[in-house]
């Protein structure tokens, strides 16, 4: 029987037969006789259709979530795909460790994190989250089980890692984590106009572990490409580690479409930059809202409507981010379709460790825009089309409209890596991106 299995951005939506993974022995007896192919998944926060296959099998890891071992002198926890970030922290805070990278989002599975090769705020300084895994366990559909790792089966190592789950099931995996000694961020935030100063402020952070700005992308003029410029290091001031509370809310019901407009988000992005009074501004901050501000929230994705929502990620390289950057940005508010979710930043050289890995040095910018059939699809054909221009590349995760040949003329290295994917294994978006190939 089938059932529906929705990605965070609500679109597209595809039935599939959902098949609970709640043991390491599970995979593949439990595939046998299937046919129309499977993927793994765990939590569906990727926003397109990396997490979904049509009419097709889904391996729903979130049952598989144990923790197997922890060192307290190195920080190495060994724990199962299907455990969450959240549940890591709820583990690993009151004991004095932290995640070595984090997304937006604690409501991801330990395998999805590696198989989307995560990045987050302290990109620049930590790379992404795949170099921070001492080893994992990869089964194929074979049977045949490996242990993977930088020095062991190397090749498997850098295809899983970002290799959106299509080379084997994940069972368990070795994170490294660091440690902390408060819950606290030392935080400052700094109002910005246009690029220039961005480019400024991110040149004056380079020793501050965290940093991200919000970008306003519907004002013009003057106040174009405005924004706030959030940047904090873990308190060295010992605090209480004490686990966090869970979320009371949650989003309540379906927003009409017409409720995210350009008017309204361009409200709410006036706001938010002018909610900061001074230029200025230095807090000690709660973990909790500097990195997941809207996990508060649950289901705050119902915010986008029915149709669901739809998120653009680029990264462009240095030769041309700044140019790439203000074009797109400026195509965007000509566009008149509202995004407030609008997050800049830069990425590091650090590099990573996977074979389809999306970061590399550069500015990356990610917009969230509520799904308009007429505008939507048409507008991401155009910024792919010029991200491709610049040199740049859009993240998978977050993708539910890029073309074959897009997708191939960003990972060129595609056809390498299909030689690891496993003969069972496909996705949706696989079979979107690597069509009449």
């Amino acid at each position: 029987m089938q059932a529906p299995f929705e990605s965070w951005g609500r679109y597209p939506t595809y039935g599939a037969k959902l098949l609970p993974l709640h043991w390491q022995s599970d995979f593949p007896a439990l595939t046998a006789d299937l046919h129309n192919g499977a993927l793994p998944v765990g939590m569906g926060r990727s926003y397109g259709d990396v997490c979904l296959l049509k009419d097709g099998n889904l391996l729903v890891t979130t049952a598989m979530n144990r923790l197997i071992d922890f060192d307290a002198e190195t920080g190495l926890l060994t724990a199962e795909a299907g455990v969450t970030l959240a549940q890591i922290l709820d583990f690993a805070v009151p004991r004095g460790f932290f995640l070595p990278v984090t997304p937006g989002t604690k409501y991801v599975t330990l395998g999805g994190a590696i198989a989307n090769d995560i990045h987050g705020k302290n990109h620049h300084s930590a790379g992404t989250f795949g170099r921070h895994i001492a080893q994992f366990e990869l089964v194929r559909s074979d049977g045949s089980r490996m242990i993977c790792s930088p020095t062991e089966n190397s090749e498997f190592y850098s295809a899983t890692i970002g290799g959106l789950g299509l080379t084997g099931v994940i069972t368990w995996a070795t994170l490294r984590l660091k440690p902390i000694v408060s819950r606290k961020i030392d935080y400052e935030g700094i109002q910005f106009h246009g690029i220039d100063e961005f480019l400024d402020l991110t040149n004056q952070a380079h020793d501050i572990e965290y940093t991200v700005s919000w970008v306003d992308v519907t004002s013009t003029g003057r106040n174009f490409a405005r924004g706030v410029f959030m940047q904090g290091d873990h308190s060295t001031k010992k605090d209480d580690l004490k686990p966090s509370p869970k979320p009371k809310l949650v989003f309540p019901f379906e927003a009409p479409g017409f409720a995210l407009n350009a008017l309204t988000v361009s409200l709410f992005n006036t706001a938010f930059f002018h909610k900061q009074i001074h230029k200025r501004a230095v807090a000690l901050q709660d973990y909790e809202p500097f990195f997941y501000p809207l996990d508060k929230v649950l289901r705050w994705n119902r915010m986008y409507g029915k149709r669901g929502l739809l998120q653009f990620q680029y990264v462009i390289p240095w030769e041309h981010a700044k140019e790439g950057t203000v074009a797109i940005l400026h195509e965007v508010a000509k566009s008149g379709l509202a995004s407030f979710l609008a997050v800049l930043k830069a990425f590091g050289d650090v590099p990573s460790p996977g074979m389809m890995s999306f970061p590399k040095p550069g500015i990356t910018l990610a917009l969230d825009f509520p799904i308009k059939p007429d505008k939507s699809f048409p507008l991401f054909q155009r910024l792919a089309d010029m991200t491709l221009e610049f040199g740049g590349r859009l993240y998978p995760a977050k993708d539910a409209a890029m073309t074959a040949p897009q997708f191939q003329a960003f990972y060129p290295q595609w056809q390498h890596f299909a030689q690891y994917r496993d003969p069972l294994l496909t996705s949706s978006f696989w079979e979107r991106v690597t069509q009449n190939s």
